[in-house]
């Protein structure tokens, strides 16, 4: 972590990727026993796509194949860097396909609305069920009850209902 240059009062409540909870959650079934990492690495906290051969990226078309969970496995491959969220190119990756999770919207957050994620980056908004949002693809999960947030800032998604 570098030099602290920041005091904050409360701690923050989470990490985008952590589990939201203790409730069931559902792993991906993985091609050939294992998915890696494709091309540039995988990013914690968002949305991946995973293809036949198991390779997974955080770009893709259509609904996403799961959510990278923060199970402490970034590595950070660059010398003097403070941290990172990066799975780096052919490390195993465990994608969630449903459960509880912290995830970091770049829009604000309201009870009910869906979960929609970039096909070019696995990056959460939120909007209506049923939106077309440009960019974008509406997955299975939701902002739960009791959680909103300001654009680009932590709430809790879930695929339960």
């Amino acid at each position: 972590m570098g030099f602290q240059s920041v005091v904050n009062q409360y701690p923050a409540p989470a990490v985008a990727g952590d589990f939201a909870s203790a409730n069931p959650r559902a792993s991906v079934v993985s091609y050939d026993g294992t998915l890696k990492s494709g091309t540039g690495g995988v990013t914690i906290g968002l949305f991946a796509w995973a293809d036949s051969s198991g390779n997974v990226t955080n770009a893709g078309s259509g609904v996403p194949t799961g959510f990278v969970h923060r199970d402490l496995q970034g590595l950070n491959e660059s010398l003097l860097s403070d941290a990172t969220m990066l799975i780096p190119q052919g490390y195993a990756v465990t994608l969630h396909s449903a459960g509880d999770f912290w995830v970091k919207t770049s829009t604000a957050a309201t009870p009910g609305q869906k979960i929609f994620a970039s096909n070019t980056t696995g990056a959460a908004c939120t909007g209506a069920a049923g939106a077309t949002i440009s960019g974008f693809t509406e997955t299975k999960w939701y902002v739960p009850a009791g959680f909103s947030c300001a654009a680009n800032e932590l709430t809790q998604m879930t695929s339960w209902n």
